[in-house]
């Protein structure tokens, strides 16, 4: 484990031999699920590569220096880092290169341009990536063709597919796999997320090695939910009108934040697209889950004639496109009647 962080050892070793060799590319994309420390990876390796007390290749942050302890205030002047902004489904163009009034004056393009404060590099981390535009990708294409000297820029996503290919095609792909089932549950109990280790351990089961997953299902409410909407899956006539209704209300309840009510309607998806899922494993004879409760969903919904492959897959494919529309910012409620009279 390096320097706290679970599961990225290989990674860690694969940027140490780039240094000692010489050959570390300018700009990076790193790209897995969300939840699993890419973002938090992205930050060590900016404190590591900028440390005053030891040495690059290293990798060896020694969290005590001022370079260090800027890099983890986020004040450090030679590391910037850019996100979307909760209400916005973009990354705005102004981040990069600055508003209207101070256009190529400001903005990530503009600072990573200069020379380092400190006499190390310059680093630059584009967090939420798969929400750049054209415009915004545009922008970043003259930074990525003649990256400025001793600069390191980091997009963070969480598919190769969702990046436009003219970002691809420029940034040296580092894949990130799922934390291990132990990690999370680990996670989850030091950092005080939740209390029960018993609790942390089944949240980690259903995670998919996400941290931020996990955190998602620690719901009670949406474990409750999850048997009703199993049980409208498995009937041959789903009621699309009313149940679209009970979802749209259920979401709403998770709060306010768009943030919360997203991570619910996200969990929701995820649970349709493991129901047809299993479905469609259980008509080709494979075995049954190992959940109890979705295997007698699956089972319920054959002994009523879910025999069709054909439309299960449909149905597993609409739920997908549905899960992919939440980050995407898709009026809730007119996602939801969509996704629910389709499946119907």
């Amino acid at each position: 484990m390096w320097h706290g962080i679970h599961g990225h050892d290989q990674i860690v070793e694969q940027f140490r031999r780039a240094i000692c060799r010489g050959r570390l590319a300018s700009s990076f994309l790193f790209a897995g699920p969300a939840g699993i420390g890419k973002r938090t990876f992205a930050l060590k390796l900016a404190a590591a590569v900028l440390c005053e007390n030891h040495p690059e290749e290293d990798l060896d942050p020694c969290g005590e220096c001022p370079s260090c302890t800027q890099v983890a205030a986020g004040t450090h002047p030679d590391v910037e880092v850019v996100r979307r902004p909760e209400e916005r489904s973009i990354i705005p163009v102004d981040l990069f290169i600055g508003d209207r009034e101070h256009r190529g004056r400001e903005g990530l393009c503009h600072n990573i341009s200069m020379k380092p404060f400190m006499g190390g590099r310059k680093m630059a981390v584009i967090d939420d990536a798969d929400h750049l535009n054209a415009e915004g990708a545009n922008c970043l294409l003259k930074t990525l063709e003649e990256p400025p000297p001793k600069s390191i820029l980091i997009l963070i996503g969480t598919s190769p597919a969702r990046q436009l290919p003219t970002i691809r095609s420029r940034c040296q792909l580092i894949r990130f796999n799922p934390l291990p089932r132990a990690a999370v549950a680990e996670l989850l109990v030091s950092r005080q997320l939740i209390d029960d280790p018993t609790q942390a351990a089944r949240l980690a089961q259903y995670s998919d090695g996400s941290l931020q997953q996990a955190m998602e299902l620690a719901d009670a409410e949406l474990w409750e939910f999850r048997g009703k909407l199993f049980e409208r899956l498995a009937d041959p006539v789903l009621d699309s009108v009313r149940f679209s209704k009970a979802v749209a209300s259920f979401v709403d309840e998770a709060g306010k934040a768009a943030a919360l009510r997203r991570g619910r309607m996200r969990q929701i998806a995820r649970f349709a697209v493991e129901f047809y899922r299993q479905l469609l494993r259980a008509q080709n004879g494979a075995a049954a889950s190992d959940d109890s409760e979705l295997a007698g969903y699956v089972t319920s919904a054959l002994d009523r004639g879910a025999t069709d492959q054909e439309r299960t897959a449909a149905r597993l494919d609409r739920c997908l496109l549905a899960a992919g529309q939440i980050d995407r910012n898709a009026n809730q409620n007119t996602m939801i009647e969509a996704w629910l009279d389709d499946l119907a």
